[in-house]
């Protein structure tokens, strides 16, 4: 089976802000009913929803918290209809720049287990709560978001890199178990985008410097990462499961 875009119900987890935001709006634009998930971010969670009309809503839920994500899905199920495709996007707490990270001599468990819970144990949460209605349709669309710096660590984001590593191994074995149940799972991985609230401290020399050295000499803006999401849930991607997708201009090779 397959579905158009425009026929999907979409959960966005992490979509108050940043490149969630983006995810949704490309969704809303494609004609989807876009479930909008924030953790902390209600007031540009609920802008967002306003901005996208009626078949958009906000919902809260930390994807920390398996009760809370199956509390969400619930509303927002009963509002929208089963959900269809998943966009596990939510990220902990971080800012990117590298001269402010905690390199290895002082880099603290707290700081691993916080990425690793929202990017991981996010993403199970959230696919546990999902999975049974996209079973029962035999259709299902998973994207996680990763990162360049798993094939490329040129920064010492050990915390952050080594959640989206794992992050990776997860989706690779969903795709394995969950594709003789019609659902597709695949990873589209940017590089720093321009600009998200992540990455307001990246200094500016940091971005010139990476669009000197991409082949498209720009740095991937938030909208062109979400334009990739919405090939994974497209019927173009319908034979493909289990793949990284590195959508930085070119800098980063699989």
């Amino acid at each position: 089976m397959n579905k158009n875009i425009a026929e999907q119900t979409v959960l966005v987890t992490g979509s108050g802000r940043g490149l969630g935001s983006a995810v949704a709006r490309a969704f809303a634009r494609e004609g989807a009913k876009v479930i909008i998930n924030y953790r902390n971010s209600r007031t540009s969670a609920e802008e967002l929803s306003q901005e996208l009309g009626p078949r958009a809503a906000a919902f809260q839920a930390d994807v920390q918290d398996a009760a809370s994500v199956a509390q969400m899905v619930m509303e927002a199920e009963t509002a929208f209809g089963p959900i269809t495709t998943v966009v596990h996007n939510a990220l902990a707490d971080y800012s990117f720049n590298g001269d402010a990270r905690a390199k290895l001599d002082t880099l603290t468990s707290e700081e691993i287990i916080s990425q690793h819970s929202t990017a991981v144990l996010g993403a199970l949460n959230v696919i546990q709560a999902t999975i049974p209605a996209m079973v029962k349709a035999s259709f299902g669309r998973i994207i996680t978001i990763g990162t360049n710096l798993v094939q490329n660590p040129v920064v010492p984001y050990h915390d952050y890199t080594s959640a989206k590593a794992a992050l990776l191994a997860l989706t690779r074995t969903s795709a394995a178990e969950l594709g003789p149940k019609g659902i597709t799972v695949n990873m589209v991985s940017g590089g720093l985008l321009r600009s998200t609230d992540a990455s307001s401290a990246t200094p500016s020399e940091v971005f010139e410097y990476i669009a000197s050295v991409t082949p498209l000499r720009s740095v991937t803006t938030p909208e062109e990462a979400a334009d990739a999401v919405l090939f994974f849930a497209s019927p173009w991607a319908r034979a493909v499961t289990g793949q990284n997708l590195i959508v930085d201009g070119g800098l980063v090779y699989g």
